[in-house]
C-alpha cells in the first residue's frame, strides 16, 4: 500500500509519537509511506527516518492556500492509496484535499475526547462525507463524538493507542544513573509528563502534591514536558501559592530526550488530567513497571483497568490520598503492581499487534471504497 499520514505538527506529543511509530513500522513492512505536516518544522520535534513534507500552513488565507497547493502537489506525486489524518486541523485539511481530488480515500483519527467547541463538532459533521472512516484512540472518545453527532456510529471505530514495550523495558542500571544525575537520593519520586496545557491540569497535581509531601517529606514531584505554552503561568501560580515548602519539592524539568531512563528513575507515575483520549504516558509508565495513579478521564479506565489506581478528575484531595496509599505500600507490593501493569500493556497494547490491526483496517477500507 501507499500510505500518506497528515499531522498538524511533529512536536513532542503523544499523538505525534504514535503516528511516527506506526508509520515507520508500516514502512518496515514494505509499504510506501509519506508524512505531511501542516506546520513548519519546530525547534523540538520527534525525529523520523521517513520522508516528511512540511506544508507551512498558517492562519492567513494566502499562506493556507499556498500550503494546500503544496499538499496537492505532494499527494499527486506520491499517489497514496490512503491519506490518514490525525487530530482536528489535519482531519479537516485532509477532507478538503479529498474534495479537491488529490486524496482519493481519507481516514480520520480523533485523539482526544475534547477537540474543541460546538463549531468544530459542526465542522466534523459537515465534512464527514469526505472521509471514508473515522477512528478514535479510545472507546470513550468514539462514544462522545457519536453522541455529539460529529461522527455517525456506522463509520466510527475505536482503535486504541499502542506502546513500544521494548523501549520502556525496566532497567535498574539506567534508573540508578538517572537518579544520581538528578540528585534524587533516597527520595520517593513521583513522575508526571506532558505539555503544560489545560488538559493536563498540572495545577490540580501541585495542589494534590501539597497534601502529600508534609506527611511523606522524603518525596519529590518531577514534571517533564514542554512549558512554553499559554498555560504555564497557571502552573507557576499553583506552585507559588502552594503551602510553604512545596516549591522545593517540585522539579519542573522541561523537555527530556531520555524518557525511558527517567521512567526507570521514578518510583511511581501520576496523571492529573482534566480530559484525555488514550494517554500514551500512562501506558509507557505501565510498560516501565511503575505503579500508576490516574484521573478517570477519556480512555484511562480502558487502558489501566485494575492495574493501577483511578480517581475522579479535578479532585486534588482524592488524588493525594491515592498517591499516599501507593507510597505506604511495601516495596515488594509496589513492584508487584508494576509488573502487573506491564503485563496489562503487553497483553492489550503491543505495538506490532496494533500495526497488524491497522494494516487490516486499511485493507478493509480499500475494499470498501471499490
Amino acid at each position: 500500500m501507499r500510505i500518506a499520514y497528515l499531522l498538524t505538527s511533529l512536536g513532542i506529543g503523544g499523538a505525534e509519537k504514535q503516528v511516527i511509530d506506526i508509520a515507520e513500522r508500516m514502512a518496515r513492512r514494505g509499504h510506501s509511506v509519506l508524512i505531511l505536516v501542516l506546520l513548519p518544522p519546530q525547534t523540538q520535534q520527534w525525529p523520523t527516518i521517513l520522508p516528511v513534507e512540511h506544508l507551512h500552513i498558517r492562519k492567513t488565507p494566502a499562506a493556507a492556500l499556498r500550503g494546500m497547493m503544496r499538499a496537492r502537489r505532494a499527494l499527486r506525486t506520491f499517489a497514496p492509496d490512503i491519506l490518514h489524518s490525525h487530530t482536528f486541523h489535519a482531519n479537516i485539511v485532509a477532507r478538503l484535499l479529498h474534495l479537491s481530488g488529490s486524496a482519493p480515500r481519507v481516514i480520520s483519527t480523533i485523539h482526544n475526547v475534547y477537540e474543541g467547541d460546538w463549531l468544530r463538532m459542526f465542522a466534523y459533521r459537515l465534512t464527514d462525507p469526505l472521509s471514508l472512516r473515522t477512528t478514535a484512540v479510545s472507546h470513550a472518545a468514539a462514544e462522545r463524538y457519536i453522541r455529539l453527532h460529529a461522527v455517525p456510529q456506522r463509520k466510527c471505530t475505536a482503535i486504541p493507542n499502542a506502546i513500544d514495550t521494548s523501549e520502556f523495558d525496566s532497567n535498574a542500571t539506567s534508573g540508578a544513573q538517572k537518579r544520581a544525575e538528578l540528585s534524587a537520593g533516597e527520595d520517593f519520586i513521583w513522575l508526571a509528563t506532558g505539555r503544560t496545557t489545560a488538559a493536563k491540569d498540572f495545577p490540580n497535581l501541585v495542589r494534590a502534591f501539597s497534601h502529600v509531601w508534609p506527611s511523606q517529606p522524603n518525596t519529590q514531584l518531577w514534571i517533564v514536558g514542554d512549558q512554553a505554552t499559554r498555560d504555564r503561568e497557571k502552573l507557576q501560580s499553583a506552585v507559588m501559592t502552594a503551602p510553604h515548602g512545596t516549591i522545593q519539592r517540585v522539579r519542573r524539568m522541561g523537555l527530556q530526550r531520555e524518557m525511558p531512563a527517567i521512567f526507570c528513575a521514578a518510583d511511581a507515575f501520576v496523571l492529573s488530567s482534566a480530559w484525555e483520549g488514550m494517554p500514551l504516558v500512562v501506558g509507557e509508565a505501565m510498560a516501565a513497571e511503575k505503579p500508576v495513579v490516574c484521573t478517570d478521564v477519556g480512555g484511562v479506565r480502558e487502558l489501566v483497568r485494575d492495574a493501577g489506581t483511578i480517581v475522579p478528575s479535578r479532585n486534588p484531595e482524592a488524588l493525594a490520598q491515592a498517591m499516599l496509599a501507593v507510597m505506604q505500600l511495601a516495596a515488594a507490593e509496589r513492584d508487584a503492581r508494576g509488573r502487573a501493569a506491564r503485563q496489562r500493556i503487553l497483553a492489550g497494547f503491543d505495538m506490532e499487534t496494533r500495526v497488524t490491526e491497522w494494516e487490516a483496517f486499511y485493507e478493509d477500507a480499500l475494499a470498501l471504497a471499490h
